[in-house]
């Protein structure tokens, strides 16, 4: 009888708690980096791209599994959010799995959150439906806005963690 090796497959993807969507370069180094570090402080498991994917991981496979996995979303939007496929995408699938979502509007309102398919290359007119029917709903969510010119940091850091937190928890407890 011949050895079988072990091979550990984790078919829910990374096990996360909180998947944090957001538009890189407008946020990375901001908000969502601090937001990442303070739901780590708060015993959440963030899954945050940069953080949490290694070399060689395939991108939208590890990305889409660590979304069906997860308990709540943290949608950042921001000015350019709306102009990636991989937000949207990310988004549409958060809406689509019935995640909870807790929206931050960084430097954006609600209102000002619309796809425009000139922006998005190559997409699908059934993609562009998906990211509009997603835009839409995130939009409905109360979430908290953010000002960077002259709102608190630290502030938005405690309540959306909070907000955060408490949405997993309600999850943990359904």
């Amino acid at each position: 009888m011949g050895l079988r090796p072990k091979i550990w497959h984790n078919l829910a993807g990374p096990a996360c708690d909180v998947f944090i969507n957001h538009r890189t370069v407008d946020t990375r180094r901001t908000i969502v980096r601090l937001l990442y570090d303070h739901l780590i402080q708060q015993r959440c498991k963030p899954f945050l791209d940069a953080e949490t994917m290694k070399p060689g991981d395939r991108l939208l496979d590890t990305i889409d599994k660590a979304i069906r996995g997860c308990k709540v979303g943290v949608a950042v939007f921001s000015p350019r959010y709306c102009e990636s496929y991989f937000c949207l995408h990310e988004l549409s699938l958060l809406v689509e799995s019935k995640k909870r979502i807790v929206p931050i509007f960084y430097d954006v309102k609600p209102s000002q959150l619309h796809v425009k398919e000139s922006t998005i290359l190559s997409c699908s007119q059934k993609d562009l439906k998906r990211f509009n029917l997603a835009v839409e709903e995130a939009k409905s969510i109360v979430g908290l806005p953010f000002d960077s010119s002259k709102d608190d940091w630290s502030e938005l850091v405690r309540e959306a963690s909070k907000a955060v937190v408490s949405k997993v928890n309600e999850e943990i407890s359904a």
